[in-house]
């Protein structure tokens, strides 16, 4: 801290960080999530919503004139942007952002996420987090219908709006072993869960989700399109978790924020 800067010297409108974990992904599908986080609504009230692509071993020149932070890690982490979310949030934590949210390299925001999630916040007293909710969308991003999971099971990683009062719990992201890193959403919901944090839900949708996962096409009876993907085969974690000594399950739970011992 500069000799200059003080704890209470915080501007009026909020700071916003948006962090996009990115690895291989098509440059049109980054640039698509570029757009959707300049286009936020919550800019012309003055809110600050800032974005950094951090680049997971594969970083891509051309971010760098895209207006945007770009922070590159120099080898591919294979967690499923657990480790760049991780090191994207300390550091939003050390600039003392507000709010910390995620818009993965192949997803959207609607125009109006960041405000919703804010007048959401600001409707009940002392809220640590917002849960958005998601609309799941094919490859040419029309709307997949069918219901996302019920947020008391599940909540995706790009509809978790973190206010200052759940940023003690954000390390656990890249705190996961990568053997868990598959349900690492899971994982680190059921931590928020336990932890027993103040949420607040919206009731519309405002993050669009490109969906790829197989079983998701086949339950509305369509055709899953090129490059879709069988769903995540949790036994493996499973499996991990029962070899584990006594000693590891506690420093599991150390790392995880849930009782593994």
């Amino acid at each position: 801290m500069s000799e200059t800067t003080k704890p209470t010297d915080r501007p009026a409108a909020p700071r916003v960080l948006v962090i996009t974990a990115y690895y291989k992904e098509d440059r049109a599908l980054i640039e698509r999530t570029i757009r959707s986080v300049a286009g936020q609504t919550a800019k012309a009230a003055g809110v600050q919503v800032d974005h950094m692509l951090v680049a997971d071993g594969f970083p891509q020149s051309w971010i760098d004139g895209a207006g945007v932070r770009h922070l590159r890690l120099d080898r591919a982490h294979g967690d499923y942007g657990n480790t760049p979310r991780g090191v994207g949030s300390l550091l939003a934590i050390s600039e003392d952002y507000d709010a910390i949210c995620y818009c993965d390299a192949d997803n959207w925001y609607e125009p109006n996420h960041v405000e919703a999630c804010l007048k959401a916040a600001e409707a009940v007293a002392d809220v640590d987090y917002v849960i958005a909710r998601r609309t799941m969308r094919r490859p040419d991003e029309s709307v997949i219908p069918i219901a996302d999971e019920p947020i008391r099971s599940h909540v995706d990683t790009n509809c978790f709006f973190f206010l200052r009062g759940a940023f003690h719990m954000i390390h656990h992201f890249a705190a996961i072993p990568k053997a868990l890193s598959g349900i690492g959403d899971r994982v680190f919901y059921a931590a928020l869960q336990k932890a027993q944090l103040k949420a607040v839900a919206l009731a519309q949708p405002t993050v669009a989700y490109l969906c790829l996962w197989i079983p998701i096409y086949r339950a509305i009876g369509e055709t899953p399109p090129e490059g879709a993907k069988p769903a995540v085969d949790h036994s493996g974690a499973d499996r991990y978790i029962a070899s584990l000594t006594a000693r590891e399950k506690v420093i599991l739970s150390r790392l995880t924020g849930l009782p593994f011992g």
